[in-house]
């Protein structure tokens, strides 16, 4: 009886086969290829994160020029009006504008046509 009870116990164990080569070599596989995609996503996430710092460097760079910008702006602009302020309080008493002529008809208006062909038109003659 107790071979009875040992061709139970067989049963008992798995019914799969032994691990055949395919099936290790395909386990080898996959581990490789995990490992490939862990290192690649490793990469990625390295050149994203200095990708991120290149942009943040860059982004800091701009903010200075820009300040820089605006003060180079801020100080012509009072440059200009303490220029303006000048020339304001000088044309009155410039002798070179007052002893200068005034400019003759013909200059002032040469830039300008004063041709006017639709009055000889027909349609405006009475």
């Amino acid at each position: 009886m107790p071979h009875s009870s040992d061709s139970s116990d067989s049963s008992s164990f798995s019914q799969s086969p032994p691990p055949s080569k395919q099936d290790s070599s395909d386990d080898v596989r996959k581990v490789q290829r995990r490992e490939k995609n862990r290192i690649a996503a490793q990469k990625s996430r390295l050149r994203q994160t200095q990708k991120a710092d290149t942009l943040h460097l860059e982004s800091e760079d701009l903010e200075r020029q820009n300040a820089a910008l605006r003060r180079e702006i801020k100080q012509l602009t009072e440059e200009m009006k303490h220029f303006t302020s000048m020339l304001s309080s000088h044309e009155p008493l410039c002798s070179i504008l007052a002893a200068a002529p005034p400019p003759p008809p013909e200059v002032l208006y040469a830039a300008h046509s004063f041709h006017q062909p639709h009055i000889s038109s027909p349609r405006f003659q009475h």
